[in-house]
């Protein structure tokens, strides 16, 4: 694959106008004191794992509705005072899997907590959270990008993005983990949850957003034709007088409406060969961002961004921040 979008001097420039609906905060603010009904006491349960040197729990916690999501908590056995803790968010498709898959931040010294993906963990990784929300009586094409995208209070995304914010909580009421040192991280649309809910969550002090997913919706599907966008593509191929509809709806979870409100100091990615996460869509968040921030650009990579090199890099940024 050739360089396909902006140079990258266009890309550092590039801050299209976010198309923001007016009552974007109200209608996230609602969403969240809705959630917030639902005390906060999540289920650790310790699990017998083959691994000498780290303990795993099993995490239940209320996410969207008070239902119950599922995750991982990994602590190093060895600890003296609270934990600075990684929350991290998955790919699109996948679930938190197996513990023995999560080990590198907590082999950094970390405390590290995996949210399963509501509805997902089928495609990759396995998942154990089911989604029972209706649609609203709207129709899909086969994933997620489309579900209940006729209204934003039904769309898929508002019951994620309010699971990460609880999941942020979770971790921050386990008595292991220094709730004043939180990282949230994902790549995709992991990455896309992060910025999400750095937007919603302003007092989090870091963020590490690989690849984001789920952000400038309207150029992405316009560019690209890789999936997930392309699930939206189709949709509106067919319900072509739904199309105003369908982007008003995405405009209260675009990345690019959220980056403003968000404070953490981000380090974010992008891959210039990226077709998935194309990298004007990820400079449009980044430009938007209003936290201390920097970014990694990975010129011949595609959505593996920067791979492990950039898991160092991350490491390495986390280390200075809190543990140098």
């Amino acid at each position: 694959m050739a360089f396909f979008d902006l140079s990258l001097d266009q890309l550092n420039a590039y801050m299209p106008e976010r198309k923001e609906p007016l009552d974007f905060d109200s209608f996230w603010e609602s969403t969240l004191t809705l959630a917030r009904l639902f005390p906060m006491h999540p289920v650790f349960t310790a699990v017998d794992e083959p691994l000498e040197w780290i303990d795993v729990f099993d995490v239940t916690f209320p996410g969207y509705g008070g239902q119950p999501i599922k995750g991982w908590l990994l602590l190093p056995k060895t600890r003296s005072a609270p934990l600075p803790c990684v929350v991290e968010y998955i790919g699109y498709g996948g679930g938190r899997g197996l513990p023995m898959e999560w080990l590198s931040w907590v082999s950094a010294g970390f405390a590290h907590f995996v949210m399963d993906t509501r509805g997902q963990g089928s495609a990759w990784r396995q998942g154990d959270t089911p989604d029972p929300e209706l649609d609203g009586g709207s129709v899909q094409y086969p994933g997620f990008m489309t579900r209940g995208i006729l209204n934003p209070d039904t769309y898929y995304y508002r019951r994620v993005f309010t699971d990460a914010v609880r999941a942020v909580e979770a971790a921050r009421s386990h008595p292991a983990i220094d709730a004043n040192r939180i990282a949230i991280t994902g790549g995709s649309q992991g990455g896309g949850i992060a910025l999400a809910t750095a937007g919603l969550m302003p007092d989090l002090p870091v963020i590490m957003a690989d690849v984001p997913f789920l952000c400038h919706f309207e150029r992405a599907t316009q560019l690209v034709n890789s999936f997930p966008y392309q699930e939206i593509v189709h949709f509106c191929q067919v319900h072509r007088d739904k199309v105003a509809r369908v982007m008003q709806t995405l405009s209260y979870f675009d990345g690019v409406n959220f980056a403003p409100r968000a404070k953490a100091t981000g380090l974010f990615s992008t891959a210039l060969m990226d077709e998935t996460c194309p990298p004007s869509t990820v400079f449009a968040a980044y430009n938007h961002y209003a936290g201390s921030k920097q970014i990694r650009v990975y010129p011949y990579n595609q959505h593996d961004g920067g791979g492990i090199h950039h898991h160092y890099e991350k490491t390495r940024f986390l280390r200075k921040l809190w543990m140098e």
